[in-house]
């Protein structure tokens, strides 16, 4: 018999605030997250905005030794956890921890390549590489708690976060273990990422309007705004939770996962593969079309992505899809990429138990492919019992959680 999955403690740190509550109040006031640009000189770069965490000091959570250890990516796990674990009350030195990275420290490589560049060998820290892998934010939290179970990170570009949730859930379901520490983080505003995106012409370039340039399913979209923070969901088996008497704040029933098989960074033009990861999570959790009541869809703000998750919502949903609720925080939170699934999950836990659906900021003109109700500019208070979170990557991947009111 497979054991049910439920979630006892979430965190975050985002551009939306130091906290879950904090990204929620913002998430339902339609409150952008989009500034211009601080931690560097943009003089010289085509985009200057992005969704800096400008409220983030790290002498507020760590001392100096620890400052030197850590990327800014790992930081953002690390305060995150303790938010999530915090709520929890978890104590179990068999937890596992598996979160989600889409591309690691790239403050400490940037800051290091330079070193090297202009001191050679002598000016690297050794430090340097212990800071910068992607399996280290996940390291440091077993390392804080004494966490003893599976731990390793997932790397499927925007889709890391939800896979790293999905076989989180996999491994509690079939019975492996009991807990595990999941979610995503990422802090990729650098000089060096910002300028690859750039040069994809996958980034809006709204400058002289921050907080508006993040426009999901709008037919002005132009591009995505580069995040940065963390996302962490404390998952528990149902047994293990109700025996230590701990607060259920959500169950996940369903996960599903494709690849598309077709470009590095273009989706499928018929939406094929990612019609079927939606399928595939909803006959994983034995649910049919018409039991969703809403979507957090993956919305990047990207003229390809959004016309063609609309086609897959609509594929996999038929008639239903026009009674679908559909919106994008990301119109928001700009976009987290390795975390952005688990800013998005926790998002999901809120909407079912606040009855509240957030909103898809900056829509005002209707494009024409993308047709579905994407609860435009004001949240909507509804009561829901099912959500659906979709994340789409780079490399073709398609993954789907689907959580359910406890």
């Amino acid at each position: 018999m497979e054991n049910r999955v439920v979630i006892t403690g979430e965190g975050s740190i985002s551009p939306l605030g130091l906290s879950s509550q904090s990204l929620w109040d913002n998430l339902i006031g339609g409150v952008s997250g989009i500034r211009l640009i601080k931690q560097f000189d943009t003089e010289n770069l085509s985009v200057k905005i992005a969704g800096e965490i400008s409220d983030f000091n790290p002498s507020e959570f760590f001392d100096r030794k620890q400052e030197r250890k850590l990327d800014r990516y790992t930081m953002f796990a690390l305060v995150a956890a303790e938010e999530a674990i915090k709520q929890s009350g978890i104590d179990s030195s068999e937890a596992g921890v598996i979160l989600g990275v889409g591309i690691g420290g790239m403050h400490t490589l940037e800051e290091q390549h330079s070193r090297v560049e202009n001191r050679g060998q002598r000016g690297v820290s050794p430090q340097f590489i212990p800071k910068m892998i992607a399996n280290i934010a996940g390291s440091q939290i077993a390392i804080k708690y004494g966490f003893h179970g599976p731990n390793y990170a997932v790397t499927t570009a925007c889709s890391s976060a939800t896979d790293a949730i999905g076989m989180a859930y996999q491994l509690i379901q079939s019975g492996q273990t009991n807990v595990v520490i999941s979610g995503g983080c990422e802090a990729g505003i650098t000089p060096l990422t910002l300028s690859g995106f750039a040069n994809m012409k996958a980034l809006s370039t709204h400058n002289d309007n921050p907080t508006e340039a993040s426009k999901p399913f709008d037919k002005n979209r132009d591009g995505f705004i580069l995040s940065e923070g963390a996302g962490i969901l404390v998952l528990e088996s149902l047994e293990h939770a109700e025996k230590r008497n701990a607060t259920i704040l959500g169950e996940i029933v369903g996960y599903g996962c494709t690849n598309d098989a077709y470009h590095v960074t273009q989706p499928d033009n018929d939406s094929k593969s990612a019609t079927k990861a939606i399928n595939l999570a909803l006959e994983n959790s034995n649910l049919n079309p018409a039991d969703i009541d809403y979507i957090n869809a993956h919305g990047t703000s990207t003229y390809y992505n959004d016309m063609l998750e609309t086609q897959a919502i609509k594929q996999a949903f038929g008639n239903h899809a026009e009674q679908l609720l559909v919106s994008s925080t990301k119109s928001m939170t700009g976009h987290l990429l390795g975390a952005a699934g688990a800013i998005e999950a926790i998002t999901c836990i809120h909407a079912l138990n606040q009855g509240i659906i957030p909103p898809t900021i900056n829509y005002n003109t209707p494009d024409p492919e993308c047709d579905l109700n994407y609860v435009p500019n004001k949240h909507v208070k509804k009561d829901i019992n099912i959500a659906m979170s979709n994340s789409f990557g780079f490399g073709g991947h398609n993954s789907v959680l689907v959580f359910k009111k406890f």
